[in-house]
């Protein structure tokens, strides 16, 4: 049975959650990521030669660029995720310093008639950190906020069966988090995967439902989904800074 135009506009509007969520998440932890000036210190004649012989070094940032998000997982594999997309070549989200993060998205709702309709939704967010010496290397920083995102992740409002297992193969550091969401009067399956390489943060969340009496996805289905997607994402990291 078809459903009005109107309708599914609705559902479009109420079912994506928009990776600008994640760039807001993180941006905090991104600003300053320039060298810290020097604080506390009288005129250089003034600085005892022990005082200048401490000064701390760290270890420099392995990455110095982002690639093109929207470009960073293929199109063949945004297709086969999300097969009627909005805008095929994804939505860029908004970003103060494309250098630092960015973030694209899909999402489109496949009409099959009599047999319902199935939503999808892939999205994918960067954040690369510099080294700093009053905050630590590009990849120490990295390492904390890992920490930090797959916490906020296993903490999701209204989530359900929430599970987070590990991403093989997706980076240097990856964790999975799977869980269910109860939207538009409908259960969505989640899979999320927070990965670093080197500097850089990757997150990625894929997400379906079944609509007007079609099946949900399954969960090995959408977490299949979101790591082949994560590790297209994480390989245009390096292919970027080659």
């Amino acid at each position: 049975m078809h459903r009005s135009a109107p309708r599914l506009s609705r559902i479009l509007a109420c079912a994506a959650v928009p990776v600008m969520l994640f760039v807001a998440g993180c941006s905090s932890d991104s600003d300053g990521s320039g060298s810290a000036p020097d604080k506390g210190k009288g005129p250089a004649s003034s600085a005892t030669p022990s005082a200048q012989q401490s000064t701390k070094t760290v270890e420099p940032a392995r990455f110095a660029k982002l690639p093109d998000v929207c470009k960073s997982i293929s199109a063949k594999t945004t297709a086969s995720l999300v097969p009627k997309a909005k805008a095929k070549n994804g939505t860029t989200a908004p970003s103060s310093d494309t250098t630092s993060r960015g973030g694209c998205s899909w999402n489109g709702l496949e009409d099959k008639g009599l047999k319902g309709s199935q939503y999808r939704w892939l999205d994918v967010s960067f954040y690369r950190y510099d080294s700093d010496t009053s905050l630590g290397s590009g990849q120490e920083r990295a390492q904390e906020n890992f920490t930090k995102e797959l916490a906020k992740l296993q903490a999701t409002e209204g989530a359900k069966k929430v599970r987070t297992t590990e991403a093989p193969g997706v980076g240097e550091q990856s964790k999975a988090v799977a869980y269910e969401l109860r939207k538009t009067g409908e259960d969505f399956k989640y899979a999320s995967i927070v990965a670093r390489t080197g500097n850089v943060l990757v997150l990625l969340t894929y997400n379906g439902a079944g609509y007007a009496g079609a099946s949900a996805p399954t969960d090995k289905v959408i977490m299949d989904g979101a790591v082949k997607a994560a590790k297209e994402a994480v390989a245009a990291v390096a292919s970027a800074n080659s």
